[in-house]
């Protein structure tokens, strides 16, 4: 049987193949490019490489492809630092858009069409990257797509973190930057026809799949194992695949891990595809300029990208290989249920988790602790308000935190959202080292955010259903602050451990207490990892010989 397959979806699928099922909680130049071209390549994803290539063009051809670059302005972009212990440190957002009007028919009937009403602008994949030119490191952090967070639309509405390319890229910028402290510097935007054009201008791309696999919402459907070429349509549908399933043993089998596994297999393929550049796309005159050409015309980038930044960032990448290249994805906890907030279901989420966020953080950029660390705790002003209807769960909270020597202002409530919900610390504009600060004295589902804060404090924080305040033995004051039950029953518990029913605890350790509020119902998993291995029955990179 061929490798190859049409550029659509098979009409029929396979008749042994898994029925769909409920979506689980995407003109020629002869002048020799420079050498330092090959070097830009190699030492990044195949995404941002393509844009950054262009650095290496002649004046000329520049010029023509250029022209072809969607340019915009980008609201809420840092500008890149020129002095300070950050010098020229850059850090890219890299997304993939769902947007369909550039499809052709028979795309669109796999992915969708505009002319069918799916004109919906999400980002289906969310990447980050950072340059740091003094250490010649690269990094890269994916952000799962389901994560919800606060903010994500405009007026603090709370919706799946994809959903903010609806208001435009600044939005996205603003999200990542407001909940995670991470400064963006530019924005790169590849849609599903750009995505094609880079496989289809390198002849296709090659990946081992130990296993047939199939997703029929995405249109991927492998028939054959082995080393496989697959062509742009093959591989935006396994760039896409959230319902995956692989043949092992006679029946199909249900990968069952969604977005967080698909962006395993988004990782393993851009390092496939980067190499396949270096290897195919540079030193070949034609390759080269055929590459550029198929994704200029649908390439989105900032107005700030100039092509001295382009050349610049050519240092960073001339030493650096690309399985080199940490990548690792936004530490969550996954809800497997049905999650609801102010009534309204948003099917299956994943949800920030503390500490695991914030290292994830610190090792992108390069630190070794936040930089509000630093920031001592009298100097911040804190209030506190009960977002659970748990009695005393702000009084007790409050007094926890006043321990740790916070300067709390007042305590009260707010409107429960959900039986399940975000710890939220709300901080005031220029306020968000103040922030970071109070985030190392709490664990769990915890998340902050910019926004209003109550008693005119420096921070807010909004109790959420499953949080621990990390407690001094030697300045504890009070009880063990109730969980999101009225049923809760005391434990004792370490600084790490965590709950599966609903517990109220306080820590007999010789060097901290804890102390919990906590829900921990059965449809939470445990916080994932940061770096995962690649699954036995995932695609991976074709031996070579």
């Amino acid at each position: 049987m061929s490798d190859a397959l049409p550029d659509a979806a098979p009409s029929e699928p396979d008749p042994t193949s898994p029925k769909k099922g409920r979506r689980r909680r995407r003109r020629r130049n002869k002048t020799r490019r420079p050498r330092w071209l090959r070097y830009l390549i190699r030492g990044t994803v195949a995404l941002l490489a393509v844009v950054l290539a262009l650095g290496g063009a002649e004046a000329g051809y520049l010029a023509f492809v250029n022209h072809q670059i969607h340019r915009g302005n980008v609201p809420h972009l840092v500008k890149t630092a020129t002095t300070g212990p950050n010098v020229g440190e850059q850090t890219f957002l890299l997304i993939g858009s769902t947007s369909r009007c550039v499809l052709n028919n028979k795309q669109a009937t796999a992915f969708g069409s505009c002319a069918a009403g799916i004109t919906g602008v999400n980002s289906d994949v969310i990447v980050l990257l950072h340059a740091n030119p003094k250490t010649h490191q690269v990094s890269i952090l994916s952000i799962p797509r389901d994560l919800a967070l606060y903010n994500v639309r405009p007026v603090n509405q709370f919706y799946k973190i994809d959903a903010a390319l609806a208001d435009g890229p600044g939005q996205l910028v603003s999200v990542i930057e407001q909940n995670f402290g991470i400064p963006i510097n530019h924005f790169v935007e590849l849609n599903f026809d750009s995505f094609q054009n880079i496989v289809n201008a390198l002849g296709g791309l090659k990946m081992d799949f130990p296993y047939r696999v199939f997703d029929d919402s995405s249109g991927l459907h492998i028939r054959t194992t082995g080393c496989v070429t697959m062509n742009g349509f093959q591989a935006l549908a396994l760039v896409r695949a959230r319902n995956y399933w692989y043949f092992k043993g006679g029946k199909w089998v249900d990968d069952g891990t969604g977005d967080l596994g698909r962006i395993i297999r988004v990782h393993e393929f851009l390092r496939v595809l980067a190499t396949a550049v270096e290897h195919r796309g540079l030193g070949n005159v034609l390759t080269d300029n055929t590459l550029l050409e198929a994704v200029a015309p649908n390439l989105e980038i900032d107005s700030t990208l100039s092509i001295s930044d382009m050349v610049n960032l050519l240092r960073v990448f001339r030493s650096t290989k690309v399985d080199s290249v940490p990548q690792e994805t936004m530490p969550n906890i996954e809800n497997f249920a049905e999650y609801y907030f102010q009534g309204y279901d948003f099917g299956s989420v994943v949800l920030p988790t503390y500490p695991q966020d914030q290292q994830a953080v610190d090792n992108f950029l390069g630190l070794k602790r936040p930089p509000g660390s630093n920031i001592k705790t009298p100097s911040i002003t804190v209030s506190v308000l009960n977002g659970t209807g748990v009695g005393d769960q702000a009084t007790t909270t409050a007094a926890q935190l006043a321990s740790l020597g916070y300067h709390v202002v007042g305590t009260g409530t707010s409107t429960p959202v959900g039986p399940i919900s975000e710890t939220i610390v709300y901080y005031k504009p220029g306020h968000i080292l103040q922030a970071e600060r109070l985030l190392k004295s709490l664990t769990g589902i915890v998340g902050m955010v910019q926004g209003t804060t109550d008693g005119g404090a420096d921070v807010t924080v909004v109790t959420g259903s499953d949080f621990t305040v990390r407690v001094h033995p030697a300045k504890a004051k009070g009880g063990a602050t109730k969980g999101g039950t009225t049923k809760g029953s005391s434990s004792s518990s370490t600084s790490t451990s965590t709950t599966s029913t609903s517990t109220t605890s306080t820590s007999t350790t010789s060097t901290s207490t804890t102390v919990t509020t906590t829900t921990q119902p059965s449809s939470l998993g445990p916080p994932s990892p940061a770096a995962q291995p690649l699954p036995s029955y995932d695609p991976r990179a074709c031996h070579s010989g």
